[in-house]
């Protein structure tokens, strides 16, 4: 009696010890210490590249000095003046930065973007405008066109999704996704980026806190997140092919038992 208390006793603690560790599996930043302050990145916002495409819109007190900022105008030869359309039009206007990292902006020309934040394009934008005489009080609101990144792998919902902010981490792009399923490796997630033609990827462990020092923490335009199954998962698929395979193994000697029965009979 004492023998089987002991071994029942043995038999729970295995059990308690196996489900704490695989709920251990499952969460993130394990090794952070509660209240501990973590210094933030201040390279975390979202930089212009080329090829990227923005919407870009130039106001002003007086709306009719910023109608040729705001749209390709279009020169008429019989009346010898220029259409610049409506502020509806222009303001849904997309340009694309182009394979040097320049930008063509009416009036002013090209502008050298690549690197700089939203804000500080505008900025750039509106220096131009006012160190050329054309406004004085130019306000430039510069918005990202389609900006997506890419979740695939071991999430709820795989599939692409726009960015609407300047700084985004990897736990938002996942929370977009609907979180890593249960099968996810949290501590193996990839990162996929191209950088200057350089296509680099990052592997990010989700359960430790130096995941906040990674370069890949704070995601970038066109990055693929990637979350690889564990071994779990692939056991589950083997045995679901293997169980539907011996099902209509037993299925088909099942129907050639029955036909062999009924030609002897």
């Amino acid at each position: 009696m004492k023998q089987f208390r002991f071994f029942s006793a043995a038999m729970l603690t295995l059990l308690l010890v196996t489900s704490c560790a695989s709920q251990k599996r499952a969460w993130y930043l394990q090794d952070a210490q509660p209240f501990t302050p973590e210094q933030i990145a201040q390279s975390g916002q979202i930089r212009i590249k080329p090829l990227d495409r923005l919407t870009i819109v130039v106001n002003s007190k007086d709306p009719e000095l910023a109608l040729p900022f705001n749209s390709s105008s279009s020169y008429n030869s019989l009346t010898g003046t220029s259409n610049y359309g409506s502020a509806n039009v222009q303001s849904l206007q997309i340009r694309t930065v182009d394979e040097d990292g320049m930008l063509d902006m009416p009036v002013i020309g090209k502008i050298e973007c690549k690197g700089k934040t939203r804000s500080e394009l505008a900025q750039t934008i509106a220096d131009k405008i006012i160190e050329g005489g054309y406004i004085n009080d130019p306000s430039v609101n510069v918005q990202f066109a389609d900006m997506k990144i890419s979740v695939t792998g071991e999430v709820a919902r795989p599939g692409q999704y726009d960015v609407t902010r300047d700084k985004i981490t990897i736990f938002d792009a996942l929370a977009m996704a609907g979180d890593l399923t249960i099968y996810g490796v949290r501590g193996d997630v990839a990162v996929i980026r191209e950088v200057n033609g350089v296509r680099t990827i990052e592997y990010l462990d989700l359960t430790s806190k130096d995941i906040f020092t990674s370069p890949a923490f704070y995601i970038q335009q066109n990055d693929m997140i990637y979350v690889k199954p564990n071994k779990y998962k692939a056991q589950s698929g083997e045995i679901s092919q293997n169980r539907n395979f011996y099902l209509s193994l037993v299925g088909t000697a099942i129907s050639v038992a029955t036909l062999i029965i009924t030609l002897t009979k």
